[in-house]
């Protein structure tokens, strides 16, 4: 069964709910991409027992809708409360989550890749990354707390401060993926992945996920409207 929504569908296959994100153009995070995405988590939690979430050919995520980031303190605000939201609440998710990023997944579509249980990406002419720094805006802490997490130490500084974008292979030695296909075996080898672990006592995962992450996202909770005030405050708009 597939539901189609304006920029997300949700098709069910087997015990694995496959959510693809297609605006048409970047795949962009968006006041109505957002929430999408989560109702889709949500079906997902009452109708499957794994999530495989993946992109348009060659765009998993350009991150954050620039033009609403750069509409107004209020706009940009809101977008970013609504974003932290969803990475939260895909990083706390009860089932096992699985990335196949089709292509580029920059600035927000990498803390995608952060939030997930297992990456994997398609080989090729892609960059993967945070480049927040480079284009003048702040990391807020809700992206540098996913990518400490997720990241080799000695890549963090580079890959936060330093903005450095990196092509799927050396993301995976970086810690953004964690392992690349071919284009034609990216969807097998993500749902064959979601397969696995869906066969696991969901209760005991689910469980055993939330009490590991439970430090990071309270964490970003507790400083979630501080920091985004602050941030948002400080960006330069029109």
């Amino acid at each position: 069964m597939v539901l189609g929504m304006s920029t997300v569908s949700f098709e069910l296959r087997g015990d694995v709910a496959l959510v693809t994100m297609d605006d048409g153009k970047a795949n962009a995070l968006s006041p109505a991409s957002v929430p999408e995405i989560s109702a889709a988590f949500d079906r997902a939690a009452e109708e499957a027992k794994a999530i495989v979430l993946t992109g348009r050919e060659g765009k998993l995520c350009a991150g954050f809708d620039l033009r609403v980031m750069m509409s107004g303190e209020e706009g940009a605000f809101a977008l970013l409360r609504a974003g932290s939201e969803l990475y939260l609440k895909i990083y706390e998710h009860p089932q096992p989550v699985i990335m196949a990023s089709t292509g580029h997944a920059i600035a927000g579509g990498a803390l995608l890749l952060g939030v997930g249980d297992v990456r994997i990406g398609v080989d090729g002419p892609f960059k993967i990354g945070l480049n927040e720094v480079s284009i003048g805006m702040p990391l807020p802490i809700f992206a540098h707390e996913i990518a400490q997490a997720r990241l080799e130490k000695r890549h963090l500084l580079a890959a936060t401060l330093g903005a450095t974008l990196y092509a799927p292979k050396d993301a995976v030695e970086v810690g953004w993926l964690d392992r690349v296909t071919a284009p034609e075996e990216l969807l097998p080898s993500a749902l064959a992945e979601a397969d696995r672990l869906a066969k696991l006592p969901g209760t005991a995962y689910g469980l055993s996920k939330l009490s590991m992450r439970r430090g990071l996202t309270a964490h970003v909770r507790e400083t979630l409207e501080s920091d985004l005030t602050e941030i948002t405050g400080r960006m330069k708009f029109g």
